[in-house]
């Protein structure tokens, strides 16, 4: 590792350290009520699933729509497993307190929320990755209706409590438990496309031909890719599950996986840095800073703003979106990534054209 890239690594841990004293400083002055930490919260694990993702598009060239099926997976193999022993009569009321009589710790009903999603990604992955563009979007969306249908099928409430909720597993508190989780998922991501394997992945991106020719096993890491893809969208599946205190089939909506889809091609389509920035953006507009466009008894001053109607939050939402996308067409980091050098030629540049005008 060369100098610059040594400084830009201990510059980006520094800034990572530097947010988590934020983020528990934070805790202990404002109250556990404010906004700020559901934006922080969602907003962690939009970035997870969204950099999931992105491993897939934008740095392998795989069009898939899976992503809020392997949640599904995810959240679902989660709550099952954690479940106190003593509350799964409560939970399971109609399938006599279900099949499942044992729970695992946290830790482990994560890892294996991301475990059973990768099985079932492997699974479906060996006939639908020889699909190309959108046909392998449509198979992965597929999937991920059929699956929400059949978790919420009464012949397997035993295990899934048909189409009633998941609830009283283990939940987290503190905004530092999915910050640190998504940010060791997100490292090891990063480590993975700055590896041979990432590059593996990028090649077949750039050009499967050539790849193929340089000796690149096309359906293995294809394969490799998906499952590991799913792995982590799992992991963020559990995490939502935590957030949202329950869990049910029809949360997990094909409209989920749009959302996540906009949050990388906003961030950047190849960029982690982008897909992490983009998905705290996305949540605070969506459910933070736009929430007063939904009231119409809204003032300025003494001037009625008698336009706002419940809804109307998703109009400018929509439009801010466009904007965005006009003026940033290829996202707004494109496929680049935060760099203390990139930084400063951009600033000298910046200075450079001052001095000449």
């Amino acid at each position: 590792m060369d100098k610059t890239k040594k400084r830009d690594l201990i510059v980006s841990l520094g800034l990572i350290a530097l947010i988590f004293v934020v983020v528990a400083v934070l805790e202990k002055v404002l109250p556990t009520t404010s906004m700020l930490f559901t934006v922080l919260k969602k907003g962690s694990i939009y970035a997870l699933v969204a950099v999931s993702m992105n491993l897939l598009n934008g740095f392998t060239g795989l069009f898939s729509l899976g992503q809020a099926g392997f949640m599904l997976l995810g959240a679902y193999t989660y709550a099952i497993l954690t479940i106190p022993v003593e509350a799964r009569a409560a939970v399971y009321q109609y399938y006599d307190g279900g099949i499942v009589q044992f729970s695992v710790p946290v830790i482990v009903g994560i890892l294996l929320a991301g475990v059973v999603a990768a099985f079932f990604a492997y699974l479906i992955g060996l006939p639908v990755l020889h699909l190309k563009s959108d046909y392998l979007a449509i198979a992965t969306l597929g999937f991920a209706e059929i699956i929400r249908a059949i978790f919420q099928w009464d012949k397997l409430g035993g295990l899934t409590n048909g189409s009633n909720l998941l609830r009283k597993f283990p939940i987290f508190h503190s905004t530092l438990f999915p910050f640190a989780v998504s940010a060791l998922c997100i490292g090891i991501i990063v480590m993975l496309i700055n590896s041979t394997y990432g590059r593996a992945f990028k090649a077949i991106r750039d050009d499967e031909i050539a790849a193929e020719a340089m000796g690149i096993n096309l359906a293995h890491h294809k394969r490799l890719a998906f499952t590991i893809s799913s792995f982590f969208a799992g992991i963020s599946g559990a995490l939502l599950a935590m957030f949202q205190t329950t869990v049910q089939a029809s949360q997990f909506k094909s409209a989920m996986t749009y959302e996540i889809l906009l949050i990388v091609v906003i961030g950047g389509i190849g960029s982690i840095t982008g897909s992490c920035i983009s998905s705290f953006l996305f949540v605070a507009s969506s459910e933070w800073w736009l929430r007063f466009l939904d009231n119409s008894e809204t003032y300025i001053g003494s001037l009625h703003l008698g336009l706002l109607r419940p809804g109307f939050r998703k109009v400018v939402f929509s439009v801010i979106i466009m904007a965005i996308v006009l003026l940033y067409q290829r996202g707004i980091m494109g496929d680049k990534e935060f760099s203390l050098t990139r930084i400063r030629q951009r600033l000298s540049g910046l200075f450079k054209k001052k001095k000449v005008q």
